[in-house]
């Protein structure tokens, strides 16, 4: 096994490497001395206010854009000077589907395998079974230039897909897709990593997409590494954030009739409110035996962690984008 102690050793667990990447547009630095780990097998979410650096990370780590200082590495491979090596083992989605506009969708995958050096009967196989989990069979002699936004997304998916790589990379894979590719989209990259043990390195603006497919997200602001953890642990991190939501039979009941004294903020809903509290077990308890003392009926009593889009509004003061 190779030292990893070694500078330029491959590092046995690491699928991605950013250490401390730094690029500078002018005098501007658009990503500041990032630095984080994708464990193999890993489908890690890269969120961030438009602006913050996202894609510019993604480029550096997939070698379109030169970083002007640091450096990162693909399965080990240092992007910069071992790009062949590096590049042989991603396959990357960007958010704009480039599809070959005059070939088949057949074509467009085969050429891709060709590309990739795979055998002429590989190819067709695994364009074929490719083309049957998209639900792109029917089309393969459909144009390029005759898909939707989503059949393109697709097709671009099985493009990336075809060289089986280890690691995939996808930039906004769903923005502005219809449901139906969505779901088959997310449903497709959860079955690649599960079974294939492929790692996943998504940027997205859609939070429940993240809470949905990652196991980790780094939240990215202003060039710099705001957070980085499971989306669990970035819930709590925002203990004030989390609720209790309560709603009665009956009409008109106050936080004052069933609890001692509301902490935080209260929002007063339609036959019940919703309290503010770090230990919403603790508050929920109290409201349900302070009603029943009370013979109130409860229709519906939740604790709520707060979603991962609030803790992003926390974490980067809420200035990300409109998608």
């Amino acid at each position: 096994m190779a030292d990893t102690n070694l500078p330029n050793a491959p590092r046995a667990q690491s699928a991605i490497v950013a250490e401390s990447l730094t690029r500078n547009f002018g005098d501007r630095a658009a990503v500041d001395h990032v630095s984080f780990e994708v464990t193999q097998g890993e489908v890690f979410g890269f969120l961030g206010p438009n602006g913050a650096g996202k894609s510019t990370t993604a480029r550096m780590l997939t070698g379109f854009v030169r970083p002007t200082s640091g450096r990162a590495l693909i399965g080990g491979f240092d992007v910069a000077t071992q790009a062949s090596a590096a590049r042989r083992l991603i396959g990357v989605v960007a958010e704009e589907a480039n599809v070959y506009a005059d070939l088949t969708v057949l074509q467009n995958v085969l050429l891709m395998a060709e590309l990739h050096g795979l055998p002429k009967l590989q190819r067709l196989t695994r364009a074929s079974e490719l083309l049957q989990t998209f639900d792109m069979h029917e089309r393969k002699k459909q144009k390029g230039r005759e898909l939707s936004k989503g059949l393109r997304q697709r097709l671009m998916l099985c493009m990336a897909l075809v060289s089986d790589p280890k690691v995939l990379f996808l930039d906004e894979p769903t923005t502005g897709l219809d449901v139906v590719s969505t779901h088959m989209i997310r449903e497709v990259i959860q079955r690649m990593n599960r079974e294939r043990g492929m790692t996943v390195f998504i940027t997205t603006h859609n939070m429940e997409e993240a809470d949905q497919l990652c196991h980790r997200v780094a939240i990215i602001d202003k060039g710099k590494l705001a957070a980085i953890d499971t989306p669990a642990a970035l819930r709590n991190r925002v203990s004030s954030m989390r609720s209790v939501e309560v709603r009665f039979a009956q009409s008109g009941i106050q936080p004052q009739d069933v609890m001692a004294e509301p902490i935080g903020k209260v929002v007063i809903a339609a036959n019940g409110f919703k309290v503010f509290a770090p230990d919403p077990g603790r508050v929920a308890q109290e409201i349900a035996t302070r009603a029943s003392a009370r013979h109130l009926s409860i229709e519906s009593l939740n604790t709520l962690s707060p979603s991962l889009e609030e803790v992003f509004m926390s974490i980067t003061g809420g200035a990300h984008g409109s998608h």
